[in-house]
């Protein structure tokens, strides 16, 4: 586990500050409507020099535990029209102001021996920085995912890199690439070769996970609710929490002192409560369609951060519905026994049907899976079968 916390000790060395101009670059441009072909009309990262670069008044970020997307590496950013800023929300995303745009740029490692397609599987960001942005040296660029906050709602526009690594361009319908895992340390279950399809979703499948509410089906951001970001940052000038420095330059108004804050665990960080380490876990991986108002509230099953520990949060409680999906397995939740719960039996899987999360992964979670085994192996309780 200690490869892992490199991520989120050291999460963007050397990284960008808001007063970062780059020679050459545009300002930042606000598409009111439409779908842009390229990532590039948008200004906010563009390649130039064999680095990705962030525009003047493109902030980064970071999550305590973030989605894990095939063990992919994700560099985030948030830009806002001048003049505005976000609401603080104590629960809920920020409330972003109409003309915010958020991306995701997802890459991998490269392999020691450069061979197209071969990515390194790891948590290891210390390579992944060169000055001011992406080293493409070291990195291998997959996709960029913008979230723009428009007068009629949010749009999700996902643009795939070219070979080049020049260019990123509109993907609507999504896309399959192929890449294979290259495990570069020797791991008990991990394969050190791992073929996989990396699957880009199309607009859509952003759609059903950034449903907020499965009624009105409006795409909200997952990943910037206060409790998700509130952690140091370092910043070009120096490491500062994530809310106080969005306070300062702008972006945020309504924080309150930070003791008043809820903070995520960091899922890797071993010297945190295991408990508050699974249950950051769940919160970030399911409970965006896992919650009262989302996509799975009809399971009954809650994953999002403050549920009570009981059946709501799939303790001893049966599932909605049999089939491959339980793995014949009667509980959500055994306490004390993880091999006969649901839960870590469809995040182990990788099969249609029965993998959880449904999309947004075409690998499994090796640490993640352990992690909620030894949270559940912990639990106290005993679930009754009734016949």
């Amino acid at each position: 586990m200690q490869k892992v916390l490199v991520k989120f000790v050291l999460p963007m060395l050397v990284l960008l500050s808001l007063a970062a101009c780059q020679r050459g670059m545009p300002p930042v441009a606000f598409h009111a409507d439409g779908r842009p072909p390229k990532l590039s009309d948008w200004h906010v990262v563009e390649v130039h020099e064999g680095k990705l670069e962030l525009n003047q008044g493109v902030v980064p970020y970071d999550l305590n535990t973030p989605l894990f997307t095939d063990y992919a590496h994700k560099l985030r950013t948030i830009w806002m029209p001048k003049g505005s800023s976000a609401k603080y929300e104590p629960v809920d995303t920020l409330d972003f102001p109409v003309g915010t745009v958020i991306s995701k740029t997802f890459y991998y490692p490269r392999a020691a021996d450069g061979k197209f397609g071969d990515v390194v599987r790891n948590d290891d960001y210390s390579r992944d920085f060169a000055g001011q942005g992406l080293d493409l040296a070291h990195v291998h660029l997959i996709e960029t995912r913008i979230l723009v906050h428009r007068k009629d709602g949010w749009a999700a526009i996902p643009y795939v890199w070219n070979d080049a690594q020049t260019e990123a361009t509109l993907a609507r319908t999504g896309a399959v690439l192929p890449l294979t895992l290259v495990t570069t340390t020797a791991e008990a279950g991990v394969p050190a070769r791992e073929d996989f399809n990396y699957v880009v979703p199309d607009e859509s499948q952003c759609a059903s996970c950034h449903a907020q509410d499965w009624i009105d089906r409006k795409v909200h951001p997952i990943g910037p609710k206060a409790r998700h970001i509130n952690k140091d940052y370092l910043y070009a000038d120096g490491e500062h929490n994530q809310l106080e420095h969005l306070a300062e330059v702008g972006y945020l108004s309504g924080l309150p002192a930070l003791d008043k804050v809820a903070r995520d665990a960091n899922w890797a960080d071993p010297k945190a409560p295991l408990d508050a380490r699974a249950r950051a876990y769940l919160d970030i991986n399911c409970g965006h369609c896992h919650n009262p108002n989302g996509a799975a509230n009809t399971t009954g099953l809650s994953l999002i951060y403050g549920t009570a520990e009981d059946h709501h949060l799939g303790i001893c409680k049966p599932p909605t519905a049999a089939g491959q999906g339980t793995g014949d397995h009667f509980f959500d939740i055994v306490p004390g026994k993880p091999d006969d719960s649901i839960i870590p039996f469809r995040l182990s899987s990788t099969e249609p049907g029965t993998m959880m999360p449904e999309i947004g992964r075409s690998t499994m979670h090796h640490e993640g899976v352990a992690l909620i085994k030894a949270w559940i192996a912990a639990l106290p309780g005993t679930c009754v079968v009734l016949h």
